[in-house]
C-alpha cells in the first residue's frame, strides 16, 4: 500500500469516526466525554486532510487554498477505485 493510500485509508477512519460521534451527540448533547471525543479526532481529522491536500491533492475545496497551483482538477474520481 502506497503513502497516498495509506493516507486516505487513514482519513476515511477518522471520517467514520467522526461522523458516527456526531450523530449519537445529535441524541445525547449533554454527554460531555463524547463530546470531548468529538472535538479531538475532528481536530485530527481537519490536520490529517490539511497535510494530505499539502502533499497530494485537496479532498475538498476547503483544503485547496495555500496549494502553489489549483490541483483539485488532477484528484482521481471516485470510479478510478481511489476513493
Amino acid at each position: 500500500m502506497s503513502r497516498m493510500e495509506q493516507m486516505l485509508r487513514d482519513i476515511s477512519i477518522i471520517d467514520f469516526t467522526v461522523v458516527d460521534l456526531s450523530l449519537y451527540l445529535d441524541t445525547h448533547p449533554d454527554d460531555h466525554t463524547a463530546l470531548e471525543y468529538f472535538n479531538h479526532y475532528n481536530r485530527i481529522n481537519h490536520q490529517m486532510k490539511k497535510e494530505f491536500s499539502k502533499l497530494y491533492y485537496p479532498l475538498s475545496l476547503q483544503y485547496a487554498e495555500g496549494n502553489d497551483d489549483f490541483r483539485w482538477a488532477t484528484a482521481p474520481m471516485p470510479w478510478e477505485g481511489v476513493c
